[in-house]
Formats: C-alpha cells, sequence, structure tokens
C-alpha cells in the first residue's frame, strides 16, 4: 500500500486489515480527511486532528451506537451531567479505594486462572487469560457469583460485536438485543438488593454514592456496569495480549523487562501507543467543523482513527518501531491527563477506568511472568492482530518451561 492512490484505502478491506500500519501512513500523508461511503463516517488519522476531535466533538452517536444495547451511560453524556456522574463513580477506580478493595481481586484472579495451565508448558495466553481476566476482575469487584462471569463474558462479547458493527450484520444487531434483554434482567434484581443490604463490593459502593445530593439510578449504575465491562474488559484483555507480542517480538527489551519488572510500566505505556486495544472511537460534528484542510458537515460521524494518530511522524519519532526506552512517552504520564498517546482518549472523555487498567495489567504481567519461566512464541506459530475498532492478536501461542 505505497504511493498515491487514487482512492483512500478501503477500510473494510482484507488488505486495509493485513497492511494496516502502511495503510496509516497513507491516510495520513494522502487522505487525513476521507468520507467513507458505505457508512458515511468521516475518517480522520492525524495525531493533532484526533486529539482535536476527542476533545472537543460530541459523543451523541452513542444514542444509537451504545445506549440500544446498554443504556444512558457515562460515555455519552455531556456537561453537568456527565461531570456529576463521572465524580460519582470515578474514587472507586484510584487511590487508597484502588489499591486497598481491589488489588487483592485483581490478585486473586489472576492466580486462579494461571493455575489451570501454571504445570502444563504452554497457553493460548488469549483463550486461556487475557479474555477472561478482566471480566473476572469486574464480576469480582461487583460482587457477582463466580459462576455467572462466562455469563458477562458473553455479554461483554455482545457489546463489542455491537458497538463495532460497521457492516450492520443483522446476527450481531439480534446478538445485542438479545443482550439488551438479558442483562437488565440479571442486573436490576441485584442492584435493588443491594441497596437494601449493602456489603463492601464495587456495586454497593455505587449504589450508596453520593454529590450534592444526587446519587445514581438503577438504570444509571445498570448501564455504567455494562460500560465497564465494555471499556475495562476490552482495553485490558487486548493491551495484555499485544503487550506480550511486543515485547516477545522483541527479545532484548523482553529480557530487560523479566530483569526489572519496573518497566512493565515502559511496556504498557510504549503498547499503548504502537498498537492501542481500541483503534477506532467514534465523536459526532454537530455543527460544520474544518479538520485537515477539509469540512466535516454538520451531524456527521467521525472515525478518530486512534491507531493511525499514534504512529504519527510529527508526533512521534521512529513511530513504527516498539521501543519500550523511547523518550517521546512518558510512562509516569501515560494513565492520566497528561498522558502522550490517545488510547484512553482524551479531555473529558478521558478513561475512568485507566489506572484500574494499569493495576491489572501490572498485576497479571508480574503473575505470568512469576509462573512462566522461559516464556517464548511457540516455534511455527503466527501471531496476527484482528479487528479494526478494537485491534490485537486472536491466539497467542506460547510455551515455557514448566517448574518441576
Amino acid at each position: 500500500m505505497s504511493g498515491v492512490l487514487a482512492q483512500p484505502p478501503d477500510v473494510l478491506s482484507d488488505e486495509f486489515a493485513n497492511e494496516m500500519t502502511s495503510a496509516f501512513r497513507v491516510m495520513r500523508e494522502e487522505f487525513p480527511l476521507f468520507q467513507h461511503e458505505p457508512s458515511g463516517y468521516w475518517f480522520i488519522s492525524r495525531y493533532d486532528d484526533v486529539q482535536y476531535a476527542l476533545d472537543n466533538l460530541s459523543t451523541k452517536h452513542q444514542e444509537w451506537q451504545l445506549e440500544p444495547v446498554i443504556g444512558r451511560s457515562l460515555g455519552g453524556m455531556s456537561g453537568r451531567e456527565h461531570s456529576t456522574h463521572r465524580a460519582l463513580v470515578s474514587p472507586s477506580f484510584r487511590g487508597r479505594e484502588l489499591g486497598e478493595r481491589f488489588l487483592p481481586v485483581i490478585d486473586d484472579c489472576a492466580t486462579r486462572l494461571i493455575d489451570a495451565f501454571r504445570e502444563r508448558g504452554s497457553v493460548d495466553l488469549v483463550a486461556e487469560f487475557t479474555k477472561w481476566f478482566p471480566i473476572n476482575v469486574i464480576s469480582t469487584m461487583l460482587g457477582l457469583p463466580r459462576a455467572d462471569h462466562a455469563k458477562f463474558r458473553d455479554w461483554y462479547a455482545s457489546f463489542m460485536a455491537f458497538l463495532s458493527n460497521i457492516a450492520q450484520d443483522p446476527d450481531v444487531i439480534a446478538w445485542g438485543m438479545r443482550t439488551q434483554a438479558e442483562f437488565p434482567e440479571y442486573i436490576l434484581p441485584i442492584i435493588r438488593e443491594r441497596r437494601a443490604n449493602p456489603g463492601d463490593d464495587l456495586l454497593s459502593k455505587l449504589c450508596s454514592a453520593e454529590i450534592d445530593g444526587v446519587q445514581l439510578t438503577d438504570d444509571n449504575i445498570r448501564s455504567f456496569v455494562g460500560l465497564l465491562l465494555i471499556a475495562g474488559g476490552e482495553t485490558t484483555d487486548k493491551v495484555i495480549a499485544s503487550l506480550f507480542k511486543n515485547l516477545l517480538e522483541h527479545p532484548d527489551q523482553f529480557e530487560a523487562v523479566v530483569n526489572d519488572r519496573s518497566l512493565i510500566t515502559n511496556a504498557l505505556a510504549e503498547t499503548l501507543r504502537y498498537s492501542p486495544p481500541v483503534n477506532i472511537v467514534l465523536r459526532t460534528a454537530v455543527e460544520d467543523t474544518e479538520l485537515s484542510g477539509g469540512v466535516i458537515p454538520a451531524e456527521s460521524i467521525v472515525a478518530c482513527v486512534v491507531g493511525a494518530a499514534n504512529h504519527d511522524e510529527r508526533r512521534f519519532e521512529r513511530p513504527d518501531e516498539f521501543d519500550i526506552f523511547r523518550q517521546d512517552v512518558d510512562p509516569t504520564r501515560a494513565f492520566a491527563g497528561g498522558k502522550n498517546h490517545l488510547a484512553f482518549g482524551s479531555g473529558r472523555h478521558f478513561c475512568v477506568g485507566s489506572f484500574l487498567a494499569k493495576a491489572e495489567v501490572e498485576t497479571g504481567v508480574n503473575h505470568l511472568l512469576d509462573a512462566l519461566p522461559g516464556l517464548r512464541l511457540k516455534p511455527g506459530s503466527t501471531v496476527s492482530d484482528v479487528g479494526l475498532f478494537t485491534r490485537a492478536p486472536e491466539t497467542l501461542l506460547l510455551e515455557f518451561d514448566p517448574r518441576g
């Protein structure tokens, strides 16, 4: 995908999926703003444009993108409603609350999963760890039965498929509509029970949270739990898989992390830049908006290509190289508003669970490195990233030296 093209890359094509890094380069240089005819979305790919859109454009598209399956959530709110609801939920995901209440849960969930394969000498890290780990953590934090974790995994998968359904696959829509019925039927009675008999779990904390006399309604909490499954599950699932893929494909950097675990934070920050788990984020231009020398008409959907922006030569040196020691990504700022990547969004909708994701990834990676000595890619296996809206390895076949 090199040279001057008469048309922008076809974002739904196999060629785009298989050569995404070079396609991103073409988008940034030759088509920094274009309309994708099948969807009607306007695609932007340069860092400054994507950051501007994330900071300033509306999230009203969530009325049809997410609300049909999870209800009105924090991600679709604006103004005072957004700031109030964010203030109600954010304390549970940072500081002492996160450290004292939830780090033991994260430890336990990682250990339980690893115990199933630590003596075997091989593992598909995606199938047996990453796709379950964040869902198990979230479900346990909410105080829900371990027997229901698989049910939550299915709902999470349907949320993500519905969210990413740019082709409007009717089977995906039907799956989302089933979840729309099943999820509230499951969670609303539990929310009402926690209001009456609060415990020490996250769901009880959300039920009792109050600011200036304002509390979350049952539907607010139901929608936030759905959002938590989407944002918390997808980010952590995919970033752990991508982190190991990136490190194992760069053995010197992998060895450095094994020998100095403080570098896990660097590896995570660089993975968020190099292979962000959320590849495309949508926004709505509620009025005519000028970007990249063109005008996006009012009421248009804007596809912010985070994956392309995070490889913008205008922002990063050697952007297509994975380097945990690079100087233009600061790991100490990568999980807060001062970050210099766009994997967690930007502005008022910056990911409320970024520190939870950091804690999960760092804890999970440490446990895996402790339990799986000699970790390596399985000889002959192919590691391929898949996905358009979200992206990571579909499988990650690893071998290690089981402890005697």
